[in-house]
């Protein structure tokens, strides 16, 4: 009895060892998976981007009265070429909100990974986040008052609160 039982262990050792090592295979083609999915990620954005910057200057002759529809694509428009967050994407829009809900204590990519839906746990979800987050500070949507901390420019803030005319620009 004392044999059988010790062949059972040994062969339980074996079978712990190689889904262990195969576990690691996994990881580590998850990982590289991941790290492939992000870069897709950030050079489509990066692709809808510039074709966005192709069609921006077709706006901005246009002046302020006509607003150029952004439609489905995901291109964010430079904050002084658009009417308002309505002209962003359905995306974009919500990381907005939730910049304007978390107030001078800002947004970080985690939070916005969240609010997108995205798997929170994936490191490349975190960086197309951040990625979208950065975009939005190119394009004078947001500020990045500290590293990793994105929240609204003081203007849109007092704007926000019903102020009118320059930022900072207090009675």
């Amino acid at each position: 009895m004392r044999a059988v039982l010790e062949a059972r262990r040994k062969a339980a050792v074996v079978r712990v060892e190689e889904l262990e090592a195969e576990l690691k295979r996994v990881r580590a083609d998850l990982t590289d998976a991941e790290e492939v999915l992000r870069r897709r990620m950030v050079g489509l954005e990066q692709y809808l981007e510039a074709l966005a910057e192709e069609e921006a200057p077709a706006v901005a002759v246009g002046g302020s009265s006509q607003r150029k529809p952004v439609g489905p694509r995901r291109g964010v428009p430079h904050r002084e070429n658009a009417a308002g967050v309505e002209d962003l994407s359905v995306d974009y829009q919500a990381v907005m909100a939730a910049a304007t809900e978390a107030g001078a204590d800002g947004l970080d990519a985690r939070r916005t990974v969240v609010v997108l839906g995205w798997d929170s746990a994936s490191a490349s979800c975190v960086e197309g986040a951040r990625a979208r987050l950065k975009r939005l500070v190119e394009r004078g949507w947001l500020v990045e008052a500290k590293p990793g901390r994105f929240t609204l420019p003081a203007s849109q803030q007092a704007h926000d609160a019903g102020a009118v005319g320059r930022p900072g620009g207090g009675s």
